[in-house]
C-alpha cells in the first residue's frame, strides 16, 4: 500500500479551488517545491548502483527473530544466500544503526565490518568469484524503533488487544525493512523465497507470510512458528503479526485453480471477521481476476490478518486493521458514497498484490506502479460490482484528495517517494488513458499483459509506460511526462474569434497532446486532437455557450476566452 492510505488526509479550501477553477494552471507545487538535499546516509539507502550492492544477488533469506514483548526487544539471526554477480570482496547490507550486530558468521570464521549510517560494510577473507553461490549469517538484537503511527511511520507495533494480550505487529513500506531486520534493502532485488521463523511466548500465535510449515515449541516459555515463502517477494513485505490469534479458512475456485483462503484474526472478533471477509474476498478475486489475470501467489495462498495497525499490502499476507467496516474506517474517500459498499483495507490492499507485490517498482521514486494502479483497483472492483459508471463516479469523486503539490515520481537513488498525489492523481490519469483508447477489452488486455509479461519482476516507470503505449497503439509519453514528472496539470485553452473556434494545450511538456473529448451540449463526444499551438476545432454549431469538455473523465484545467 502502502503506507497507503496518507493520500486522504488535507483536504483543504485551496486545493478544490485549484481543482476546479478554468483558468491557467498555476501550480502549487511550483510554489511549494525547494530543492532538496541528500545526504550520504539517503544516497546508501537508495543507491541502486553501489558495486557493493550490485555485486551480488540475494536468493534467499532465512530469516529467525525473537520477541521479547515485555522488554520490547528482538534477538535473532537471518541467513543471506546470494549468487555474485562478479568478483568481490566487500558487499553491503543494511540494518538500522539502534540494533546491535553481535556477529557476522562466514564458513565459521566472524567476519569484519564496518558500519555507516543504517548501511553495513563486509568483508571476506578471499574473493567471492563470479557466478559462485555463498552465504553469510548476521546475529543482531536490540531495541527496534517504536512505530507511533503504523503504517504512515515504520518499525514495530506494540500494543494490547481489548482483553490486555500483547498485540504485536510489524510495518515498514518506504523506511525500509532494514528498520527491524538485516537484509540487502532494496527493491531492485527480490529473494527468491525465504523461511520466516518467528519465536514468541507459548499463549500466542505468529502469522507471517506464506504458509505454515511447523510449530515448534521450544521448551522455555516460547514457541516458533515456520513460515515458508516461495515466491518472490519484497523485503518491507515480510512481516510478524504476534497476537491471541483464531483462525479460520475457505477456498477459492479462480484462474489458476484452488486458492486457499486464511484468516488469522482476534478470537472475540471472529463473528464479524467471518462476515466481513465472507462479504468482501471473494467477489475481490473475481474482479481482479477478471482485470489483471490470476492472483500471483496461489503457491502461497491468501492471508488475512488482523493487526493493531490500519493495514499494508504485506504479500500472501495482507494486515488488516479497518475494524470490520465498509469505507475507509466507515467513510467514503471519494464523498460519492460508492465507497460505502465494501471494506476499503481488503479491496485496496489486496490489489497491491498485482501491483505492488508481483510488480514491483525497483526504485521507490517509482511508487506510482503500486499505488496508481492500486488505488485504480478500486473503481474496477466498483465496476464489476456495480457497472462502468459508479467505477468512474468513483475516480472523479476521489480527486478531492489532489494536492498537486509535487511530481508523483520521485528522485531517484535517494530512497524518496514521489508526491502522495501518485493515489488519486494516478488514478485519474489511468482513467483518462482508458478513456482515449476507447475500448474496453483492449484496455483489460493491456492490464492482465502488464500483470504477464512483468509477472515477479522489479520494474521501472519506462517499462510499464512503452507497454501501455505498444499495446494500445498510442504514444502516451506526453501524458505521463505531464502527469508523473510534473505537478501542475494541463490547461485547455478555447478562443472564440470572428466565428471560428480554436484551441491549444497549456502544459509543462513539449509538444504535449494528449487527444480529449468535447461536444456540443447534448451532442454525443468527439475525440479532438490538440497540440501546444492553437489550432481551428471543426465541430459544427460549436459556440462558447454550448461547449462542453469531459471534464468527467479528464483531469485538466479548462479556459475559455
Amino acid at each position: 500500500m502502502a503506507s497507503d492510505i496518507k493520500y486522504i488526509i488535507l483536504i483543504n479550501t485551496l486545493k478544490i479551488v485549484l481543482l476546479l477553477v478554468a483558468s491557467p494552471v498555476i501550480c502549487l507545487g511550483q510554489l511549494l517545491q525547494q530543492k532538496a538535499a541528500y545526504s550520504r546516509a539517503d544516497s546508501l539507502r537508495g543507491s541502486l548502483s553501489s558495486p557493493l550492492r550490485t555485486c551480488y544477488d540475494i536468493n534467499f533469506y532465512h530469516l529467525d527473530v525473537r520477541f521479547d514483548i515485555d522488554k520490547k526487544m528482538i534477538s535473532g539471526s537471518n541467513l543471506f544466500k546470494f549468487t555474485a554477480t562478479k568478483d568481490f570482496r566487500k558487499l553491503q547490507f543494511d540494518l538500522f544503526s539502534n540494533l546491535t550486530i553481535e556477529r557476522v558468521r562466514y564458513k565459521g570464521l566472524n567476519l569484519s565490518y564496518r558500519r555507516e549510517f543504517n548501511a553495513v560494510f563486509v568483508t571476506f577473507p578471499k574473493t567471492i568469484l563470479k557466478d559462485s553461490k555463498d552465504e553469510f549469517t548476521v546475529f543482531y538484537s536490540g531495541k527496534p524503533t517504536i512505530a507511533k503511527h503504523a503504517p504512515w511511520d515504520g518499525g514495530v507495533v506494540f500494543a494490547m488487544d481489548s482483553l490486555g494480550k500483547p498485540w504485536v505487529a510489524t510495518a515498514c513500506q518506504g523506511i525500509g525493512a532494514s528498520i527491524w531486520w538485516p537484509n540487502k534493502d532494496q527493491q531492485d532485488d527480490e529473494v527468491d523465497s525465504a523461511l520466516i521463523s518467528i519465536s514468541v511466548p507459548d499463549q500466542l500465535k505468529d502469522v507471517s507470510n506464506g504458509r505454515l510449515r511447523k510449530v515448534i515449541p521450544l521448551n522455555d516459555g516460547y514457541t516458533r512458528f515456520d513460515w515458508f515463502v516461495a515466491n518472490p517477494i519484497n523485503n518491507y513485505d515480510i512481516e510478524a503479526n504476534i497476537g491471541d490469534y483464531t483462525h479460520f479458512n475457505d477456498s477459492y475456485n479462480g484462474e489458476k485453480g484452488l486458492l486457499s483462503l486464511d484468516y488469522w484474526v482476534l478470537s472475540y472478533n471472529e463473528d464479524k471477521a467471518r462476515k466481513q471477509f465472507g462479504n468482501n474476498v471473494k467477489p475481490m478475486l473475481t474482479a481482479f481476476e477478471h482485470w489483471f489475470g490470476p492472483y500471483p501467489f496461489y503457491e502461497d495462498g491468501y492471508k488475512l490478518i488482523e493487526t493493531p495497525h490500519l493495514g499494508m499490502e504485506h504479500q500472501s499476507g495482507t494486515a488488516y486493521g479497518n475494524k470490520y467496516r465498509n469505507g475507509y474506517l466507515g467513510r467514503d474517500l471519494s464523498g460519492t458514497g460508492r465507497g460505502l459498499t465494501w471494506d476499503f483495507i481488503i479491496i485496496h490492499e489486496s490489489g497491491h498484490e498485482w501491483f505492488g507485490n508481483s510488480i514491483t517498482a525497483k526504485d521507490i521514486a517509482d511508487m506510482w506502479i503500486h499505488e496508481s494502479f492500486t488505488n485504480y483497483s478500486e473503481s474496477l472492483f466498483i465496476e464489476n460490482t456495480i457497472g462502468k459508471l459508479a467505477g468512474q463516479e468513483y475516480v472523479h469523486g476521489s480527486r478531492r484528495s489532489i494536492l498537486n503539490d509535487e511530481p508523483i515520481i520521485g528522485p531517484y537513488g535517494v530512497n524518496k517517494e514521489g508526491s502522495g498525489d501518485m493515489y488519486a492523481k494516478g488514478s485519474a490519469i489511468l482513467n483518462m488513458i482508458r478513456t482515449i483508447i476507447n475500448d474496453d477489452e483492449k484496455w483489460r488486455s493491456i492490464l492482465k499483459g502488464l500483470n504477464s509479461k512483468f509477472y515477479h519482476r522489479t520494474v521501472v516507470s519506462k517499462e510499464i509506460t512503452n507497454y501501455i503505449n505498444e499495446q494500445s497503439g498510442i504514444n502516451f509519453d506526453p501524458v505521463f511526462d505531464q502527469y508523473l514528472k510534473h505537478s501542475g496539470i494541463p490547461t485547455l485553452e478555447f478562443r472564440f474569434e470572428n466565428g471560428r473556434t480554436w484551441c491549444r494545450w497549456i502544459a509543462d511538456v513539449a509538444g504535449f497532446n494528449m487527444q480529449v473529448r468535447i461536444r456540443t451540449k447534448g451532442r454525443p463526444y468527439i475525440l479532438i486532437s490538440p497540440t501546444t499551438t492553437f489550432r481551428p476545432v471543426d465541430v459544427s454549431g460549436l459556440n462558447k455557450e454550448n461547449l462542453e469538455v469531459d471534464t468527467f473523465n479528464y483531469y485538466i484545467g479548462v479556459l475559455i476566452e
